[in-house]
């Protein structure tokens, strides 16, 4: 993933930083916790593709 793209990356839904989880391809939204998929080195933004997750997956 892309530095600079990180940096300016936000959860579309509150608007709140997230966390990359290179091992898991994933951005994870700690408020929504929600889950959104990396593929192909492009995050998936949208609500309907992310994933629930559970608070000790922080």
């Amino acid at each position: 993933m892309d530095k600079k793209l990180l940096d300016i990356l936000a959860c579309p839904l509150c608007k709140q930083p997230l966390i990359y989880k290179k091992d898991k391809k994933e951005l994870i939204c700690k408020f929504d916790k929600l889950a959104y998929p990396i593929r192909d080195e492009i995050p998936v933004m949208l609500e309907e593709q992310a994933r629930r997750i559970e608070s000790d997956e922080v």
